[in-house]
């Protein structure tokens, strides 16, 4: 198996069980072209991670209300590496909601007789909360714990927007 990297080209997403932006199941699992041409931000989470909460879904959340309508797509992933017995599927539709996040949101578990889940092995991800960003090209261009929203927003040459958690 050949793993992603940053800079290397993003693997299709191999999370089997997803709700779509309205919470409901989706009967196939969702693929990168789903999200569209342009860039592509993947979260990874954990209901149970508290970082997730205090500093990732509102940087997802804020990312998303600036972004969606400038050919960004997004979704979020619970990677379960641990607490399985917590971090469960029917946590997806919870965190959609808390949040206000009209995205998908996948729920991938370690396959039998493997550690991690398959994004974590095919993207090398850290843990929880993750951010991965996918560029038109199909290239893997950020991956970390965290994302600076404020920077980002310069970057794509968005000065005038600010970053509020509230």
């Amino acid at each position: 198996m050949q793993f992603g990297s940053l800079y290397g080209p993003a693997h299709e997403l191999r999370v089997g069980a997803w709700i779509d932006a309205d919470g409901a199941p989706m009967e196939k699992p969702l693929q990168l072209a789903d999200l569209g041409d342009g860039y592509k931000i993947i979260y990874c989470f954990q209901h149970w991670c508290p970082g997730c909460h205090s500093r990732g879904f509102p940087t997802l959340r804020y990312l998303s209300d600036n972004l969606k309508d400038k050919g960004f797509g997004f979704a979020a992933i619970q990677t379960v590496f641990e607490g399985s017995e917590v971090n469960t599927f029917d946590k997806l539709r919870i965190n959609q909601e808390q949040y206000s996040l009209k995205i998908p949101f996948g729920h991938d578990v370690p396959a039998e007789g493997e550690r991690h889940p398959s994004f974590m092995e095919d993207y090398v991800s850290g843990g929880t909360p993750w951010f991965t960003v996918i560029d038109p090209q199909g290239n893997v261009v950020y991956a970390d714990f965290r994302i600076d929203p404020e920077r980002f927003m310069k970057a794509l040459g968005s000065d005038d927007m600010e970053f509020e958690t509230a």
